[in-house]
């Protein structure tokens, strides 16, 4: 395995939990009018951001693309990405979300309504993967 997939791994995990972090605290505050800010995630979510760097091939083949098609590229990426871990947790009784409350749910383990926050997410980790490549 190659050092920058690593690096790239543990890069994009640990972004994604503060982004996990920052809007599950945030929906505390909003909902719950928590003045704490108390946010809530898991372990498993670790290893689920972190293969967004699995995303680093698709954006070199796209970085010609208009944001709208990269954007839309990445949050389907993501959506698969999150039923699939999704559906492999529940298996195990492990998954820590379940969206099946949810109007725009699929399955309990994926929520449409999302789509615009796993585009911004894709483009903000292509960001992050893109300088990560430099040398």
């Amino acid at each position: 395995m190659k050092k920058s997939f690593i690096q790239n791994f543990l890069l994009c995990g640990l972004s994604g939990w503060c982004m996990e972090c920052f809007w599950t605290g945030l929906h505390s505050v909003l909902k719950h009018k928590d003045k704490t800010f108390l946010c809530r995630t898991s372990v498993w979510m670790f290893p689920i951001y972190g293969m967004a760097a699995c995303l680093n091939p698709i954006c070199k083949k796209l970085k010609d693309k208009s944001a709208l098609l990269r954007g839309g590229v990445y949050a389907l990426c993501i959506f698969i990405a999150e039923f699939f871990s999704g559906k492999l947790l529940k298996k195990y009784g492990a998954c820590p979300w379940d969206y099946s409350k949810a109007k725009l749910n699929y399955k309990g383990v994926i929520r449409f309504d999302y789509a615009p926050c796993w585009f911004l997410v894709g483009l903000f980790y292509e960001k992050l993967l893109s300088r990560s490549n430099i040398k």
